[in-house]
């Protein structure tokens, strides 16, 4: 367990916050591309020991404070029988969801029973990594899992998605109570916190956000009560009204589109994760560390108080082919600017 971790999780003021990226075992890293030549994505995921050892990569060379389960969102939707490859062309399904289609899915505890490779490998992970070091869960939030069920990716303005808006709560009869297992299998298997992970939430309005997304949010937060970080893309703070940020929230994370001081309003108890742009990771070095420098200004404005809680990192994923040696330098500026 990592200290600094645990103390943005309880809000306690520090100079140096923890460090920890999404995506950071990934595509970039040599580690995962030597193990990723012998193995495939499906392998390295569901074999406990292959993904244990590509999430101790990045901790282990480039010193983050957190580790993440290396896994897939999209695994539940396997679970439920929908099939899932993994192609040159990204993931894809055996069918998509419609009105016909929807009775395909599988029984519930046929499903739960498929997710504990996730457990194990939660396990593995926690064995091999440093004894200083968190470690945290995820899964894909609910909505953002409908809109890969229904439209296969979810890029665009997912206008079929919209429009089969109302087989969301049969998808959910499903798919809730798989993801509240998958989340406690995850904690049984030693993740400190789980991240909920609403890609595809920037692409509603704030109010068919609060009208649809956010009442089964609700109800995973109430179900795990400080356990349960929340993240999504491309929102705005109308988003969030009093009743979500009241929420018993472990914290958020705000993408690179958010302003990151202001996030801390927002979000005012738990970490707040978050969000230098990741594109800005493949400037030449100069130009980076002055970036970098420019992202850090405001948060030394800040008094420890202001800022505790901040979970440094990225405002998503780092990018396929990002430059290791940024990877590098991001990790000892921060600590060194902020010391």
């Amino acid at each position: 367990m990592n200290t600094l971790f645990t103390n943005a999780l309880q809000r306690t003021p520090q100079a140096v916050p923890p460090i920890w990226f999404m995506r950071q075992a990934g595509r970039y890293h040599k580690h995962y591309q030597g193990l990723r030549s012998q193995h495939s994505f499906m392998e390295l995921c569901k074999n406990p020991e292959l993904a244990a050892q590509v999430a101790l990569g990045p901790v282990a060379e480039f010193d983050f404070d957190v580790s993440i389960l290396f896994s897939d969102i999209l695994f539940p939707l396997e679970a439920l029988g929908m099939g899932l490859d993994y192609t040159d062309h990204g993931p894809q399904l055996s069918f998509k969801l419609n009105p016909e289609s929807i009775n395909k899915l599988g029984p519930v505890e046929k499903a739960i029973e498929f997710m504990s490779f996730q457990k194990e490998a939660m396990k593995a992970t926690r064995a091999v990594l440093p004894s200083n070091k968190s470690l945290i869960g995820f899964v894909g939030g609910p909505w953002t899992l409908f809109v890969y069920a229904v439209e296969g990716s979810h890029a665009g303005s997912l206008t079929q998605s919209k429009s089969l808006i109302s087989l969301f709560p049969q998808f959910l009869e499903k798919m809730y109570p798989l993801l509240k297992e998958n989340i406690r299998m995850q904690f049984e298997g030693g993740a400190e916190v789980v991240m909920v992970m609403d890609t595809a939430s920037g692409e509603v309005s704030p109010a068919f956000f609060q009208q649809w997304s956010q009442p089964i949010l609700t109800r995973l937060a109430q179900d795990f009560p400080g356990k349960i970080g929340f993240y999504s893309k491309g929102t705005q703070p109308a988003f969030f009204n009093k009743a979500f940020t009241e929420l018993p929230w472990a914290g958020q994370g705000f993408d690179h589109r958010c302003s990151l001081p202001e996030s801390f309003k927002i979000q005012n108890k738990g970490f707040v994760q978050g969000n230098f742009d990741q594109g800005l990771l493949f400037m030449d070095e100069m130009d980076f560390k002055a970036a970098l420098k420019t992202f850090l200004n405001p948060m030394k404005e800040m008094t420890l108080p202001e800022r505790a809680g901040w979970v440094c990192g990225l405002g998503h994923g780092v990018l396929p082919k990002t430059p290791e040696k940024n990877v590098k330098l991001f990790v000892e500026i921060v600590r060194k600017e902020l010391l």
